[in-house]
């Protein structure tokens, strides 16, 4: 195998002409043991589908075999594609490799421990063919330890749904199908993987949850702890400001910087009503003169941040052709022609509208 290969390797789907309509994306590390009856039961979970599929499996750098017998399954199945990472990068980056070289309208995501069922893939495509654009599993029996896992895991779903907005029992949950349109502008970092279905919400897609079965592990540890539910509260701090202040980041900075001269004021009204009523102290003996100052100056800065934030926004948006909106559709005068938004700051595909050949 060539060091190229070593590296980086995504083999091309030999034999499959045909473009897929479904990917599965499948982050692995460390699985040497699950790999080959996981893509056992891939297989032969798409084949029932009957729909054009491929299985695109990312190598998170992982330190066992698990690549060499991923090689081995991609050589014999046409269906498979491999992506290896140089080091390992995270589930994250892993997801988001698969976003970017995956080729369905359809995308899956699944772990690749065995615990997921990738027979429950053809439950969630069939929500998705109920009109929404995103498919959450819901590991109800969920097979793993209650204090160490469930917990920390039933309070953080709750968090989440509360500040997002986005009711989900199970943000956790790997196994999720996507349309292609509402996640493939969406950039992941850190752990922000597990709020997709909130990220797209708020750009207008509709998202439900269905409840899929959950396993046991058999094979390998797991790569989860208490440091990752510490993270995804701080990155859940990072998706609600991008949510609500993305392009306003004035009114987070500019309310905060008001509050303080508001409290600023209040001191220093104390400041005069203690010099003028006895015992008549010294003003620059009164410590509420110093704090009034000290938050004065917070507010200053406070709302110089917030100035800063929006020039930096502008800049953003402007210099990249970023639209701060996000199309379903455009429908011209008369229902003759349908115009279909492309990608972000990309000009809109022209279409017929049902019926409208017809009336022509």
């Amino acid at each position: 195998m060539s060091g190229r290969r070593q590296r980086t390797l995504l083999s091309a789907p030999n034999g499959i002409k045909e473009k897929p309509e479904i990917s599965v994306v499948v982050p692995i590390f460390d699985e040497e043991d699950n790999v080959g009856e996981l893509h056992r039961r891939l297989s032969e979970a798409l084949e029932s589908l009957g729909r054009p599929y491929e299985i695109l499996y990312v190598d998170d750098g992982s330190r066992d075999r698990s690549f060499e017998r991923l090689c081995a399954l991609a050589e014999d199945d046409p269906h498979a594609q491999l992506v290896q990472f140089r080091r390992n990068f995270g589930q994250t980056a892993a997801l988001q490799a698969g976003i970017e070289h995956s080729r369905g309208d359809i995308l899956v995501f699944l772990d690749g421990d065995l615990q997921n069922d990738p027979g429950d893939i053809g439950l969630l495509l069939a929500k998705l063919d109920e009109g929404y654009d995103v498919v959450s599993g819901w590991r109800r029996d969920r097979r793993d330890p209650w204090l160490s896992r469930r917990l920390p895991s039933l309070i953080a779903n709750a968090l989440i749904s509360r500040v997002t907005g986005v009711v989900l029992k199970d943000y956790g949950c790997t196994l999720k199908a996507y349309r292609r349109e509402v996640i493939e502008d969406v950039k992941l970092y850190g752990e922000m993987h597990r709020f997709i279905p909130a990220l797209v919400s708020w750009s207008g897609a509709k998202v439900t949850e269905v409840p899929v079965r959950h396993e046991r592990r058999r094979f390998g540890k797991s790569k989860y702890g208490i440091s990752r539910t510490l993270r995804v509260l701080l990155d859940l701090i990072t998706v609600k400001f991008l949510g609500s202040y993305s392009t306003k980041p004035l009114y987070v900075f500019g309310m905060a910087g008001l509050i303080f001269w508001l409290l600023a004021v209040l001191s220093g009204v104390i400041v005069i009503v203690e010099r003028l009523l006895p015992p008549y102290p010294q003003a620059h003996n009164n410590p509420l003169l110093l704090l009034a100052v000290f938050l004065g100056t917070l507010g200053v800065q406070s709302i110089m941040l917030g100035l800063l934030a929006e020039l930096m926004i502008r800049t953003y948006h402007e210099s990249q052709a970023k639209p701060t909106y996000v199309i379903r559709q455009v429908i011209a005068g008369g229902g003759l022609r349908l115009r279909k938004p492309g990608r972000a700051g990309a000009p809109p595909e022209l279409a017929s509208t049902p019926g409208a050949e017809r009336g022509r």
